[in-house]
């Protein structure tokens, strides 16, 4: 089967960011069903490596990093770069912060 690189925001049902207090940012990454989720985790490409270099966070620095299968999902926590609300904090609600993740390319099967 041939494959082509994907964004993910294609494949994933929903990519998000939000608010996990005022010193974390939480990720999701939820597939529409188990085949795709898979298939995303299968191919290796969403690490907590990549997460590191995407958000220029040091691997140790990140919160949480897993894969649910009972909900088809990826979690991640981070630490903010800034506290809410604090002087060069730019994004209060943390609702841009999925931006990143949206692009990941991901091997998936040409159309």
């Amino acid at each position: 089967m041939q494959t082509v690189p994907t964004p993910l925001r294609d494949i994933a049902k929903v990519v998000r960011s939000k608010n996990a207090g005022p010193f974390e940012i939480t990720l999701d990454i939820v597939f529409k069903n188990r085949a795709d989720f898979d298939a995303v985790k299968q191919s290796g490409v969403i690490t907590k490596e990549l997460v590191s270099e995407l958000y220029n966070v040091p691997t140790q620095a990140i919160i949480t990093f897993g894969f649910f299968e009972l909900v088809n999902a990826v979690k991640i926590t981070l630490p903010r770069p800034r506290p809410q609300g604090g002087i060069g904090e730019t994004d209060m609600h943390a609702a841009q912060q999925h931006v990143p993740l949206q692009e990941i390319r991901v091997p998936w099967p040409a159309p």
